[in-house]
């Protein structure tokens, strides 16, 4: 079965850190682009960044550069989103995406791991 499972979420305040960890199971990362997006109550889909298989670039939307890092780990067959300086704005639940075709359509999705940014 494939499927894609989000870790790393919780509490913390304004100015913290959280790294979120995505774990594919029954396919390795190797030839997807995993891509993380996040969901805020009342609010669209917002795609955060994004590491290509292919080539290794990251995308990163403006809200988080310079805050936000992603990153992969071959050998855990794990892709990280290393979150710093978190902002309440940050608050939302947070997903992990694999696509076969890069940074652009995603095949698979994590259920979500809620991140949620006290003031």
């Amino acid at each position: 079965e494939v499927q894609l499972v989000e870790s790393g979420g919780g509490l913390v305040q304004a100015g913290g850190s959280l790294r979120l960890s995505c774990a594919p199971s029954g396919f390795t990362f190797d030839d997807y682009a995993i891509g993380w997006f996040r969901q805020a109550p009342g609010k669209e889909r917002e795609g955060v960044s994004c590491i290509s298989s292919s080539d290794g670039n990251t995308y990163y939307a403006d809200s988080v550069k310079g805050r936000f890092t992603i990153s992969s780990d071959n050998a855990k067959n794990t892709v990280y989103l290393q979150m710093n300086s978190l902002k309440p704005e940050d608050t939302a639940v947070y997903y992990c995406a694999a696509g076969s075709l890069g940074c652009i359509e995603y095949d698979y999705w994590g259920q979500g791991t809620q991140v949620t940014v006290s003031s």
